[in-house]
């Protein structure tokens, strides 16, 4: 009998999701084409929930995949990767999700919170992982650049309270450029 050997890829998580107590969609990134359309996906998190959400474990093999989560207040978080996946991997990128959540929310993880700053969700998710490869498991470096990428928003992308926060006080040479009455 031959033993399968496989090859070394970077392309080590497949999803990250994160889950409300009632096993809802808050944050879903897929990576490849295990669940291609939606209803597959939600089908996928309905069924990963309601296996994990009354256990006290953080890893479970489901449909042929390494799961990997910890749950926080009313938040379930999970990293999917392949069954042949080092499960330290997947929970190196798990705690670096939930640990630079927790500085950039002051440690206030919950539903509502998560809620009020998804755009640093999105930010922090970008930077641990790229198209299923994991670039960074240092949460004191997601936050930092997180912060940075904050700042350099450009003002067509900016909303309107931005906007007018940046209009009473621009950088030094951009005062005549705004004329708000204070």
């Amino acid at each position: 009998m031959e033993a399968l050997i496989l090859e070394p890829s970077l392309y080590t998580v497949k999803a990250i999701l994160i889950l409300d107590n009632d096993g809802d969609r808050l944050f879903a990134k897929y990576y490849d084409d295990t669940y291609p359309s939606v209803k597959e996906q939600k089908a996928f998190e309905k069924n990963i929930f309601n296996k994990t959400h009354r256990t006290d474990s953080e890893i479970a093999l489901l449909e042929g995949l390494t799961v990997v989560y910890k749950s926080s207040i009313d938040l379930y978080f999970y990293v999917i990767g392949s069954s042949y996946e080092n499960e330290l991997m997947l929970m190196a990128v798990l705690n670096c999700l939930f640990d630079s959540l927790s500085q950039m929310l002051r440690k206030n993880v919950e539903k509502r919170a998560l809620l009020e700053n998804m755009e640093g969700l999105f930010l922090a998710v970008d930077e641990i992982v790229d198209g299923g490869v994991i670039l960074e498991s240092d949460p004191q470096q997601v936050v930092h650049r997180v912060a940075l990428r904050g700042e350099d928003v450009p003002l067509t992308e900016q909303t309107v309270s931005q906007v007018y926060l940046f209009s009473l006080h621009p950088p030094s040479g951009l005062e005549f450029f705004w004329n708000f009455p204070n």
